[in-house]
Protein backbone atom coordinates (compact mmCIF):
# COMPACT_ATOMS: atom_id res chain seq x y z
CA UNK A 1 0.00 0.00 0.00
CA UNK A 2 2.83 2.42 0.95
CA UNK A 3 4.58 1.66 -2.35
CA UNK A 4 1.35 2.40 -4.24
CA UNK A 5 0.96 5.74 -2.43
CA UNK A 6 4.57 6.68 -3.23
CA UNK A 7 4.03 5.84 -6.89
CA UNK A 8 0.85 7.93 -6.91
CA UNK A 9 2.72 10.90 -5.44
CA UNK A 10 5.51 10.53 -7.98
CA UNK A 11 3.00 10.39 -10.82
CA UNK A 12 1.23 13.50 -9.51
CA UNK A 13 4.57 15.31 -9.25
CA UNK A 14 5.44 14.39 -12.83
CA UNK A 15 2.07 15.68 -14.04
CA UNK A 16 2.55 18.92 -12.10
CA UNK A 17 6.04 19.50 -13.47
CA UNK A 18 4.80 18.78 -16.97
CA UNK A 19 2.01 21.32 -16.52
CA UNK A 20 4.52 23.92 -15.30
CA UNK A 21 6.72 23.28 -18.35
CA UNK A 22 3.75 23.77 -20.66
CA UNK A 23 2.86 27.05 -18.97
CA UNK A 24 6.45 28.26 -19.22
CA UNK A 25 6.56 27.37 -22.89
CA UNK A 26 3.37 29.32 -23.51
CA UNK A 27 4.72 32.33 -21.63
CA UNK A 28 7.96 32.41 -23.61
CA UNK A 29 6.22 31.96 -26.96
CA UNK A 30 4.75 35.47 -26.84
CA UNK A 31 7.15 38.19 -25.81
CA UNK A 32 6.77 40.68 -22.97
CA UNK A 33 4.29 43.50 -23.63
CA UNK A 34 4.47 47.00 -22.20
CA UNK A 35 1.50 49.34 -21.99
CA UNK A 36 1.89 53.07 -22.62
CA UNK A 37 -0.93 55.21 -21.23
CA UNK A 38 -2.13 57.98 -23.55
CA UNK A 39 -4.72 59.25 -21.08
CA UNK A 40 -8.51 59.36 -21.45
CA UNK A 41 -8.57 55.58 -21.08
CA UNK A 42 -6.48 54.92 -24.18
CA UNK A 43 -3.33 52.85 -24.26
CA UNK A 44 -0.76 51.62 -26.77
CA UNK A 45 0.49 48.08 -26.23
CA UNK A 46 4.03 47.36 -27.38
CA UNK A 47 5.62 43.91 -27.54
CA UNK A 48 9.31 43.40 -26.78
CA UNK A 49 11.03 41.78 -29.76
CA UNK A 50 14.38 40.13 -28.95
CA UNK A 51 17.54 40.87 -30.90
CA UNK A 52 18.46 38.14 -33.33
CA UNK A 53 19.51 36.89 -36.73
CA UNK A 54 17.23 35.77 -39.57
CA UNK A 55 16.99 35.11 -43.29
CA UNK A 56 15.27 38.12 -44.85
CA UNK A 57 13.56 37.70 -48.20
CA UNK A 58 12.54 34.48 -49.90
CA UNK A 59 13.86 31.54 -51.87
CA UNK A 60 13.25 31.68 -55.61
CA UNK A 61 11.12 28.55 -55.21
CA UNK A 62 8.59 30.40 -53.02
CA UNK A 63 5.26 30.95 -54.76
CA UNK A 64 4.93 34.50 -56.19
CA UNK A 65 8.63 35.17 -55.54
CA UNK A 66 9.94 38.50 -56.83
CA UNK A 67 13.60 39.27 -57.68
CA UNK A 68 13.61 42.14 -55.17
CA UNK A 69 13.13 39.59 -52.36
CA UNK A 70 16.61 38.08 -52.68
CA UNK A 71 17.34 35.97 -49.59
CA UNK A 72 20.08 37.35 -47.34
CA UNK A 73 21.13 37.17 -43.70
CA UNK A 74 20.22 40.06 -41.42
CA UNK A 75 21.32 40.60 -37.82
CA UNK A 76 19.42 42.94 -35.52
CA UNK A 77 21.75 43.67 -32.63
CA UNK A 78 19.27 45.38 -30.30
CA UNK A 79 15.91 44.32 -28.97
CA UNK A 80 13.06 46.72 -29.71
CA UNK A 81 9.35 47.14 -29.15
CA UNK A 82 6.76 46.60 -31.88
CA UNK A 83 3.11 47.61 -31.77
CA UNK A 84 0.91 44.71 -30.73
CA UNK A 85 -1.73 46.10 -33.09
CA UNK A 86 -1.91 48.52 -35.98
CA UNK A 87 -2.49 52.09 -34.77
CA UNK A 88 -6.24 52.55 -34.34
CA UNK A 89 -8.44 55.48 -35.24
CA UNK A 90 -9.15 56.33 -31.60
CA UNK A 91 -5.41 56.45 -30.86
CA UNK A 92 -4.84 58.65 -33.88
CA UNK A 93 -7.72 60.98 -32.94
CA UNK A 94 -6.44 61.45 -29.40
CA UNK A 95 -3.04 62.58 -30.68
CA UNK A 96 -3.92 64.33 -33.94
CA UNK A 97 -7.46 65.62 -33.19
CA UNK A 98 -8.75 64.38 -36.56
CA UNK A 99 -9.64 61.14 -38.34
CA UNK A 100 -8.80 60.89 -42.05
CA UNK A 101 -9.93 57.25 -42.41
CA UNK A 102 -12.38 56.34 -45.18
CA UNK A 103 -14.03 53.57 -43.13
CA UNK A 104 -14.77 54.92 -39.65
CA UNK A 105 -14.56 52.97 -36.39
CA UNK A 106 -12.65 53.49 -33.14
CA UNK A 107 -11.09 50.01 -33.17
CA UNK A 108 -10.37 49.98 -36.90
CA UNK A 109 -6.84 50.78 -38.05
CA UNK A 110 -6.34 54.39 -39.04
CA UNK A 111 -5.98 54.72 -42.82
CA UNK A 112 -5.57 57.43 -45.46
CA UNK A 113 -2.39 58.55 -43.69
CA UNK A 114 0.80 59.28 -45.60
CA UNK A 115 4.30 58.40 -44.48
CA UNK A 116 4.75 62.09 -43.71
CA UNK A 117 1.58 62.05 -41.60
CA UNK A 118 3.01 59.19 -39.52
CA UNK A 119 6.08 61.29 -38.77
CA UNK A 120 3.91 64.09 -37.42
CA UNK A 121 1.95 61.57 -35.35
CA UNK A 122 5.15 60.16 -33.85
CA UNK A 123 6.47 63.63 -33.02
CA UNK A 124 3.27 64.56 -31.18
CA UNK A 125 3.03 61.17 -29.48
CA UNK A 126 6.62 61.46 -28.26
CA UNK A 127 5.89 64.89 -26.82
CA UNK A 128 2.85 63.44 -25.07
CA UNK A 129 4.55 60.33 -23.68
CA UNK A 130 8.21 61.41 -23.43
CA UNK A 131 9.25 58.39 -25.50
CA UNK A 132 10.81 57.77 -28.89
CA UNK A 133 8.10 56.09 -30.96
CA UNK A 134 8.88 55.68 -34.65
CA UNK A 135 8.14 53.54 -37.68
CA UNK A 136 9.91 50.17 -37.84
CA UNK A 137 12.68 49.59 -40.33
CA UNK A 138 11.80 47.17 -43.10
CA UNK A 139 14.11 44.57 -41.53
CA UNK A 140 12.49 45.01 -38.12
CA UNK A 141 9.08 44.62 -39.72
CA UNK A 142 9.86 41.34 -41.50
CA UNK A 143 11.70 39.94 -38.48
CA UNK A 144 8.71 40.77 -36.29
CA UNK A 145 6.27 39.33 -38.81
CA UNK A 146 8.13 36.04 -39.17
CA UNK A 147 8.56 35.49 -35.42
CA UNK A 148 11.24 32.83 -36.03
CA UNK A 149 9.33 31.14 -38.85
CA UNK A 150 10.63 30.55 -42.37
CA UNK A 151 7.33 29.96 -44.16
CA UNK A 152 5.52 32.29 -46.57
CA UNK A 153 3.26 33.42 -43.73
CA UNK A 154 3.89 33.22 -40.00
CA UNK A 155 1.07 30.65 -39.81
CA UNK A 156 2.38 28.42 -42.62
CA UNK A 157 2.39 28.19 -46.41
CA UNK A 158 -1.33 28.55 -47.08
CA UNK A 159 -3.35 31.76 -46.85
CA UNK A 160 -7.05 31.37 -46.07
CA UNK A 161 -9.83 33.72 -44.86
CA UNK A 162 -9.39 32.16 -41.42
CA UNK A 163 -5.92 33.69 -41.13
CA UNK A 164 -6.15 37.29 -42.38
CA UNK A 165 -8.32 40.06 -43.80
CA UNK A 166 -7.72 40.11 -47.56
CA UNK A 167 -9.80 39.88 -50.75
CA UNK A 168 -10.99 36.31 -50.17
CA UNK A 169 -12.16 37.21 -46.66
CA UNK A 170 -15.05 39.11 -48.29
CA UNK A 171 -15.00 41.97 -45.77
CA UNK A 172 -14.23 44.46 -48.50
CA UNK A 173 -12.77 46.92 -46.02
CA UNK A 174 -10.72 47.17 -42.84
CA UNK A 175 -11.91 45.35 -39.73
CA UNK A 176 -11.25 45.64 -35.99
CA UNK A 177 -7.58 45.18 -35.12
CA UNK A 178 -6.76 41.88 -33.43
CA UNK A 179 -9.54 39.94 -35.18
CA UNK A 180 -7.23 37.06 -36.11
CA UNK A 181 -4.76 34.95 -34.15
CA UNK A 182 -1.39 36.58 -33.36
CA UNK A 183 2.00 35.30 -34.43
CA UNK A 184 4.45 33.69 -32.00
CA UNK A 185 5.70 37.11 -30.87
CA UNK A 186 2.15 38.09 -29.94
CA UNK A 187 1.64 40.55 -32.83
CA UNK A 188 -1.70 40.81 -34.61
CA UNK A 189 -2.58 41.48 -38.26
CA UNK A 190 0.93 41.31 -39.66
CA UNK A 191 -0.71 39.86 -42.77
CA UNK A 192 -3.61 41.79 -44.26
CA UNK A 193 -6.09 44.42 -43.02
CA UNK A 194 -3.85 47.35 -44.02
CA UNK A 195 -0.47 47.83 -45.61
CA UNK A 196 1.96 49.19 -43.03
CA UNK A 197 4.44 51.99 -43.59
CA UNK A 198 8.10 51.25 -42.82
CA UNK A 199 10.70 53.93 -42.30
CA UNK A 200 13.00 52.88 -45.17
CA UNK A 201 13.20 54.30 -48.64
CA UNK A 202 12.44 51.46 -51.04
CA UNK A 203 15.53 50.01 -52.75
CA UNK A 204 17.12 46.75 -53.81
CA UNK A 205 18.56 44.69 -50.98
CA UNK A 206 22.33 45.01 -50.40
CA UNK A 207 24.57 42.09 -51.32
CA UNK A 208 25.60 39.68 -48.58
CA UNK A 209 25.05 39.79 -44.83
CA UNK A 210 23.83 43.00 -43.22
CA UNK A 211 23.68 44.31 -39.66
CA UNK A 212 20.87 46.62 -38.51
CA UNK A 213 19.95 47.76 -42.04
CA UNK A 214 18.06 51.05 -42.33
CA UNK A 215 17.80 51.40 -46.11
CA UNK A 216 19.33 54.16 -48.27
CA UNK A 217 19.56 57.77 -47.09
CA UNK A 218 17.37 59.05 -49.90
CA UNK A 219 14.92 57.86 -52.52
CA UNK A 220 11.57 58.48 -54.14
CA UNK A 221 9.32 55.92 -52.42
CA UNK A 222 8.88 54.53 -48.92
CA UNK A 223 8.40 50.84 -48.19
CA UNK A 224 5.04 49.35 -47.22
CA UNK A 225 4.57 45.79 -45.96
CA UNK A 226 1.99 43.17 -45.03
CA UNK A 227 -0.73 43.56 -47.63
CA UNK A 228 -4.18 45.03 -47.13
CA UNK A 229 -7.83 44.04 -47.18
CA UNK A 230 -7.86 44.59 -50.95
CA UNK A 231 -4.75 42.48 -51.66
CA UNK A 232 -4.89 39.02 -53.23
CA UNK A 233 -1.39 37.52 -53.31
CA UNK A 234 0.75 40.20 -51.69
CA UNK A 235 0.50 39.21 -48.06
CA UNK A 236 3.61 37.02 -47.80
CA UNK A 237 6.15 37.87 -45.09
CA UNK A 238 8.79 38.55 -47.74
CA UNK A 239 6.63 40.57 -50.14
CA UNK A 240 7.84 44.13 -50.66
CA UNK A 241 5.84 47.08 -51.90
CA UNK A 242 6.25 50.84 -51.96
CA UNK A 243 4.31 54.08 -52.14
CA UNK A 244 4.99 57.79 -52.39
CA UNK A 245 5.55 59.28 -48.91
CA UNK A 246 2.69 61.69 -49.60
CA UNK A 247 0.16 59.01 -50.62
CA UNK A 248 -2.98 58.72 -48.49
CA UNK A 249 -5.06 55.65 -49.35
CA UNK A 250 -7.76 53.60 -47.65
CA UNK A 251 -5.59 50.47 -47.56
CA UNK A 252 -2.45 51.92 -45.91
CA UNK A 253 -1.97 52.36 -42.18
CA UNK A 254 0.94 51.69 -39.81
CA UNK A 255 2.13 50.27 -36.51
CA UNK A 256 4.67 51.74 -34.16
CA UNK A 257 8.14 50.68 -33.12
CA UNK A 258 10.22 51.80 -30.16
CA UNK A 259 13.88 51.11 -29.43
CA UNK A 260 14.41 49.50 -26.03
CA UNK A 261 15.70 51.93 -23.44
CA UNK A 262 14.71 55.07 -25.34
Amino acid sequence: MRQMMNNTKKFALILFLGFVCILNAQETKSQKAEVFDLGKGLKIEMVLIPAGKFQMGALESEKSYSPNEKLHEVTLTKSFYMGKYEVTQEQWELVMKNNPSTEKGHKLPVTDVSWEDTQTFCEKLNTLTKNNFRLPSEAEWEYSCRANTKTSYHFGETLTPANANYVDSKHGTTIKVGSYKPNDFGLYDMHGNVWEWCNDFFSEYPEGKTIDPKGPENGEFRTIRGGGFDAVTRLRAAFRNFSSPTDQTKSIGFRLALTKGT
